[in-house]
């Protein structure tokens, strides 16, 4: 018995993307927004308990999670047309403005 999702060849897209957040309340009030939207599928106690993340967190972490589409990630790579995220897990916090390659001997192996 085969089902055509077994069939196919899974990838694990992993980014680590650091951005500089110049005014917080901004991101916030576009978070919230979002949140408040009909279409966030949340009833009313989870809406207020994102609320309350969003406006606690000055770090503006909370808002940004809000805020990003992991399917849009795949716009990032060229010439793709048969791909089809099936699966996002999205982690956001601060950071001290640069990138630090823990895993620097995991990536050896390849050309950037």
């Amino acid at each position: 018995m085969s089902d055509e999702t077994d069939t196919g060849r899974y990838l694990r897209l992993t980014v680590d993307l650091v951005v500089e957040v110049q005014d917080v309340k901004a991101l916030q009030a576009a978070a919230l927004a979002e949140i408040s939207h009909p279409d966030a599928e949340l009833d009313d106690d989870e809406r207020q308990e994102q609320i309350e993340l969003v406006n606690a967190d000055d770090t503006g972490a909370a808002a940004l999670q809000w805020l990003i589409e992991p399917d849009h990630v795949l716009g990032l790579v060229e010439h793709v047309t048969d791909v089809e995220p099936r699966e996002a897990m999205l982690g956001v916090e601060p950071s001290d403005g640069i990138l630090e390659d823990e895993d620097e001997h995991d990536h050896d192996d390849h050309a950037h």
